[in-house]
């Protein structure tokens, strides 16, 4: 195959942002297709480069195909799409049955949670995974509450390490998961907002970790009900085919659901607050995109220089 069909092939693989199986497949029946188009031109006398040069006209944008070849890929089963949602399921089964309660129901939610994420680490990322991810990320959070509440003085200190180590690891993980699309590490992160503002809804009281038990009581049937409509979203998010729909629901739903979050909070939420939060949950919605934008952009340079 010719260099130009080599480029185009390549163009269209970085872009069509599939599971590694799905794109092989892909990619393979693309390759023949090429092959087949391109022997029909050669046998009108055209050189080697000319028919490769027309076979790209005729395939078109790289761009374009790889987005027709999302959208006839990217939908996720009903399967697919119950699975995503489960861990949001299960921690609005915590609240609303009120399980949060016994340290054993916890425990047992986030060995599974754990358990599953690894699971799906190790047999090739699937769609359904990165809910599971970013609910395994809430020891990373739990482990830093504890250094709002030591001695003034080490706790500056304490954050001082805590914070960068915390960010090293979530950028390790997005980065990881940006190699199969950028808006799944955004679904992953999805939920960390909307358990910010519940955390800052309910408040602390003493020292920690006393919680103020009858708050996060009061809260519980709003907590799990902001965990369905993540579920919600989430189902639909790997159910759609648009790519600009998949953007939309997380916006939507994100905004939608930590409105939900002030609302049922009875003024424990300040509008700073939350105005803060939507700034953070957008953040975390693009830093994915711009950290992808950056690392195929020093590929390319990488390329280029070979």
């Amino acid at each position: 195959m010719t260099t130009t069909l080599s480029h185009y092939l390549n163009d269209v693989r970085d872009n069509l942002r599939l599971d590694l199986s799905t794109e092989r497949e892909v990619i393979n029946e693309l390759e023949t297709h090429i092959e087949d188009r391109l022997q029909e031109i050669r046998q009108t006398g055209l050189s080697e480069e000319e028919a490769a040069n027309n076979c790209v006209k005729l395939l078109g944008s790289a761009k374009l195909v790889a987005r027709q070849i999302y959208e006839a890929h990217s939908q996720g089963s009903w399967r697919q799409a119950l699975l995503a949602s489960m861990p949001h399921l299960l921690f609005a089964l915590l609240f609303a049955l009120n399980w949060w309660q016994g340290i054993g129901w916890l425990s047992i939610t986030l060995v599974l949670v754990l358990s599953i994420a690894i699971y799906g680490w190790w047999h090739g990322k699937p769609t359904w995974l990165f809910p599971w991810l970013g609910y395994s990320l809430l020891p990373v959070v739990v482990a830093g509450l504890p250094l709002l509440y030591l001695p003034k003085g080490w706790s500056w200190l304490a954050i001082v390490l805590y914070i960068p180590l915390a960010l090293w690891l979530v950028y390790s993980i997005i980065v990881q998961t940006i190699k199969r699309d950028w808006l799944y590490s955004s679904l992953m992160l999805f939920p960390i907002p909307i358990i910010i503002g519940w955390f800052l809804a309910v408040e602390l009281e003493g020292k920690f970790p006393e919680f103020s038990m009858q708050h996060l009581h009061d809260f519980a049937p709003w907590i799990g009900l902001s965990f369905l409509a993540l579920a919600a979203a989430v189902a639909t998010f790997i159910r759609l085919r648009q790519r600009w729909l998949k953007i939309a629901i997380l916006v939507v739903s994100g905004l939608l659901t930590l409105t939900m979050v002030a609302y049922y909070a009875d003024g424990r939420l300040s509008p700073t607050a939350f105005l803060v939060l939507m700034l953070v949950m957008l953040g975390l919605f693009l830093s994915p995109a711009l950290i992808e934008r950056k690392i195929r952009k020093r590929e390319a340079i990488t390329r280029g220089h070979l």
